[in-house]
C-alpha cells in the first residue's frame, strides 16, 4: 500500500514538472523573443524555485514569502495550462500563413499576458469583496412561542497568510451587520497551520462576531492538515467560540445544534450514533464540513445541514468537477425534511482567485410552522 502510493505521489511529480517545464518554455520562448533574454540557466533555477515553493514553504515556515509565491503560482499554472495549448495553435497558423516568426511570438504572447492581468484582476476582486446569499426556509416544527430564526453563516475562512487581518475584519463587519439570532462557521476557519492565525492576533477580531444564542463551529479538512488542532481549539475557546466535536447541543431550549468532525478523522461518530437521542419533535440542524452525506442526514431526520468545502471549485472549471463529486456542490437542495446549504466560502485556498465563484455570507431565515 506505501509502496503504491509512493510510486502514485513520484508519478504526479513527474507529470508537474513536465508541464511546469512547458509552461517555462513558453515563458522563455517569449522573454528572449521580446526582450533578449538571455541567461536561461538563472532563468531555468528561478522558474524551478517558484514552482515548487509551495512545498518549500511547507517546511520553511518561518519564511511565508515561499507559501505566498506558491500560491499564485498554482493560479497561474491552472490557466497557463488551459491557455498556453491555444496559444500555440494560435502561433502556429499564423507563422504556417506568412507572418514573421518573432511578430507573431510578441504579439501571441503579450495577448496571452493581457489574458492573465484581466483574469487575475477579476479573480481577485472575487476574492476579496464578498457577497451575501439569502434563503429562506420552512421547517414544519413549533417550537415554544418562538417562529423565525436567522442564521449568519461563512465556512472555508483559510485566515492565514493571504487570508488575513482585513480578511477577518470584512467578515465580523458584513456578518454583525445581518444581526443574526446565531453564527455557525461549518469549517477551514484557519489555513493549516494556526501560527498566522495566532501571530496577527486575528482571534481578537473573529471575537467581535455577536449573536443572542452564540457562535458555533465544526474542524474542516484543514484543521486537520495543520497538526495542532488542540492549539486551535485552544484558541477558538479563547475568543468564544464553540467548536462542536461529534457533539449535540441543544440552544437555549429550542432547537438541536449537531456538529460532526471532519471526514478526514476516521474515528468521527456515524450520524445514527451523533443523533441517537434526539428529540425528533425539535428541529436539528448540523454542520458537517464536507457535504458527503446529505442522504444520510436525510434518513436520519436532520431537518438543516449546514457545510461548505468544495469552494465551488473557485477557479472555473473546477466547477465541473465538484459537481461530478458531490451531489451538492453549491447552493440549495431540498430532499424531503432535509434542508442542504453548501457555501462556497468565504475565503479561499491557495491563490487569492475566485473565478466562477464568489467569496460569500450565507443568511438564512428560518420560519417554524
Amino acid at each position: 500500500m506505501k509502496t503504491r502510493m509512493l510510486l502514485n505521489f513520484i508519478l504526479i511529480i513527474i507529470i508537474y514538472s513536465v508541464f511546469s517545464f512547458y509552461i517555462a518554455w513558453n515563458e522563455w520562448v517569449w522573454l528572449h523573443t521580446a526582450f533578449g533574454l538571455e541567461d536561461k540557466w538563472i532563468y531555468g533555477l528561478l522558474v524551478g524555485i517558484i514552482s515548487y515553493s509551495y512545498i518549500i514553504g511547507h517546511f520553511l515556515k518561518r519564511v511565508p514569502l515561499f507559501k505566498i509565491i506558491g500560491s499564485y503560482w498554482f493560479g497561474l499554472f491552472q490557466y497557463a495550462i488551459l491557455f498556453l495549448p491555444l496559444a500555440n495553435l494560435v502561433a502556429f497558423i499564423l507563422v504556417f500563413a506568412g507572418l514573421p516568426t518573432t511578430s507573431v511570438i510578441i504579439w501571441v504572447g503579450g495577448a496571452v499576458l493581457a489574458a492573465f492581468v484581466l483574469l487575475f484582476s477579476y479573480g481577485t476582486y472575487n476574492a476579496y469583496s464578498p457577497v451575501v446569499r439569502t434563503f429562506s426556509i420552512v421547517i414544519p416544527k413549533r417550537i415554544n412561542d418562538r417562529s423565525h430564526l436567522k442564521i449568519a453563516m461563512a465556512s472555508d475562512m483559510h485566515f492565514g497568510r493571504l487570508s488575513g487581518l482585513a480578511h477577518v475584519r470584512r467578515l465580523v463587519r458584513e456578518v454583525n451587520k445581518l444581526k443574526p439570532d446565531i453564527i455557525l462557521l461549518p469549517g477551514d476557519i484557519i489555513d493549516d497551520d494556526p501560527e498566522p492565525f495566532l501571530q496577527k492576533k486575528m482571534g481578537d477580531v473573529l471575537q467581535r462576531l455577536s449573536a443572542p444564542l452564540g457562535v458555533f463551529g465544526v474542524l474542516g479538512n484543514h484543521e486537520y492538515y495543520g497538526g495542532e488542532i488542540p492549539r486551535f481549539l485552544k484558541e477558538m475557546e479563547r475568543i468564544g467560540i464553540s467548536i462542536l466535536l461529534d457533539q449535540v447541543i441543544k440552544v437555549d431550549n429550542l432547537f438541536y445544534l449537531a456538529g460532526r468532525k471532519d471526514k478526514t478523522d476516521i474515528n468521527r461518530l456515524s450520524i445514527e450514533n451523533l443523533l441517537a437521542d434526539m428529540d425528533p419533535t425539535l428541529p436539528l440542524i448540523m454542520m458537517d464540513h464536507q457535504p458527503a452525506e446529505i442522504k444520510l442526514a436525510e434518513k436520519h431526520h436532520v431537518d438543516l445541514l449546514l457545510s461548505g468545502h468544495t469552494h465551488r471549485g473557485q477557479m472555473a472549471p473546477n466547477h465541473l468537477i465538484t459537481r461530478r463529486i458531490f451531489e451538492l456542490d453549491w447552493g440549495y437542495l431540498q430532499k424531503n425534511q432535509l434542508h442542504t446549504i453548501v457555501s462556497s466560502g468565504f475565503g479561499f485556498w491557495g491563490p487569492p482567485l475566485r473565478i466562477g465563484s464568489r467569496s460569500e455570507i450565507i443568511q438564512i431565515d428560518i420560519t417554524f410552522s
